[in-house]
Order: structure tokens, then C-alpha cells, then sequence
């Protein structure tokens, strides 16, 4: 059974002329890419590198570490995403491999393929993510690394990210988020752990509404990011 929910699919394919309007309901995740580029590069140094990003959307993630010098291959369920994705990549001129393939699929076509596989604001909108997680580890190289982002699920992060994201402040389109979908980062380390990628850091990452700044920091409460690596 394939491990996707056609509705999540079709909301952000409502969406996907937008990917690159940074005014547009995608300008939150415009604004936290180069805290997740920079958590990645960080610890993976991406330069000459070949990486897999998971749920790439329409690129924007792709794109920044393809500009760092690695060797990127996103992957996206969503074709109308997939297909700006493309077309930005050819307008930018930075070559990408976009292919319409889910994960657990590439995982059995490619195993230890990549150097680093990252997989950010994807988890909370499948029906499996521990399929998912195990489907990254297989895909990484011994020794290679496995980036994960995703929400907290407790009543801050309800408020917050849903309430306070969706409905005051506007942030994202209603009901972008669903709540029950959440993933504590307990639960995705164990989810790594028995995949057999062990944790190495996780951060969280907090915007500040008043100076409208993200930046990471110790607090895991809403939004986190968990990087992990494979045994070697």
C-alpha cells in the first residue's frame, strides 16, 4: 500500500504555482531555509556530495544545497510541485534530478545510494512516517547522514503552530497542519534507532513574531531538527 494521503497531495498542488513567491504562504519555510542548509552543511559539508531530499516540494531546499556544491536528487509525490520545481531549476540554471517517485520505492531501486538524505516538513504528512524513516536509512550510505524536521505534538506546539500559525498570524494556509500527525522527537528517534540511524544533534527552531526572525536554538517544544547518522 503506498504510503501517501491524496489529500495532503492535492493541498499543496492547489498551492504549487506559489512555490517561489516568497510573499506567498511558502515565505515561512523561504525564511527557515538557510537555518536548515546551514544545520545540514554543518555537520555533512554537502560540497560534492550526492543527496536526496525527501518531500522536496518545489525545490527550494533542493536548489540552495545544489548551490553548495552537492549533487541533488529531489523527490516529491505532488507532480504539479515536481513540475516548478523543474522549471525553476531550468530558469536558475542549477541542475537538479527531480523524479516522481515515492520513497520507500527509490529505496528498494537505490539502496545506499546517497551521501546525505534529508527529509524536512514531511513527516507530518504521511500516513506512515516510520516508512519513511526507515525507507532514508536505507538510502543513506553506511556512515552517511539522515536529516529529519517536523513538529512537536504537545499543547505548545498545538497553539502555536496551528493555532498561532494558521488562524492568528496567517502564517500558513488553515489547516496546513494536523495536529495528530505530530511526531515527538522521542518517538523519532526511536523511529531512527530502529532503522539504524543513531542521533547526533537536535535543535530546535523558534521565530520570534515581534522582530519576525527564526533562528535555532535549545528549545524543541514546537519545531525541530534531528540529525542522525548510519552505522558504517
Amino acid at each position: 500500500m503506498s504510503n501517501v494521503d491524496e489529500h495532503e497531495i492535492d493541498k499543496f498542488s492547489q498551492l504549487a504555482h506559489k512555490w517561489w513567491d516568497k510573499d506567498s504562504e511558502f515565505k515561512p519555510l523561504h525564511e527557515i531555509n538557510p537555518l536548515r542548509l546551514d544545520f545540514i552543511d554543518r555537520h555533512a559539508s554537502i560540497a560534492g556530495k550526492k543527496v536526496l531530499d525527501v518531500g522536496c516540494g518545489g525545490g527550494i531546499l533542493a536548489e540552495s544545497m545544489a548551490l553548495r556544491g552537492a549533487q541533488v536528487t529531489g523527490i516529491d509525490l505532488a507532480k504539479k510541485s515536481l513540475k516548478v520545481a523543474q522549471l525553476h531549476s531550468l530558469e536558475s540554471g542549477v541542475p537538479i534530478d527531480y523524479r516522481c517517485v515515492p520513497v520507500e520505492e527509490l529505496a528498494a531501486e537505490m539502496p545506499a545510494s546517497f551521501d546525505v538524505v534529508t527529509c524536512m516538513e514531511m513527516l507530518e504528512h504521511v500516513p506512515d512516517p516510520e516508512s519513511v524513516v526507515r525507507a532514508c536509512s536505507t538510502l543513506v550510505k553506511p556512515g552517511g547522514w539522515v536529516f529529519f524536521s517536523t513538529l512537536n505534538r504537545n499543547a505548545k506546539a498545538y497553539l502555536l503552530a496551528v493555532v498561532g500559525a494558521e488562524y492568528v498570524l496567517n502564517m500558513l494556509p488553515r489547516g496546513t497542519h494536523e495536529y495528530a500527525r505530530f511526531l515527538k522527537p522521542s518517538e523519532l528517534s526511536r523511529m531512527a534507532r530502529h532503522a539504524g540511524l543513531g542521533l547526533q544533534t537536535l535543535s530546535g527552531m523558534g521565530y520570534n513574531p515581534i522582530t519576525r526572525i527564526y533562528s535555532l536554538n535549545d528549545d524543541t517544544d514546537v519545531n525541530y531538527l534531528m540529525a542522525t547518522r548510519r552505522s558504517a
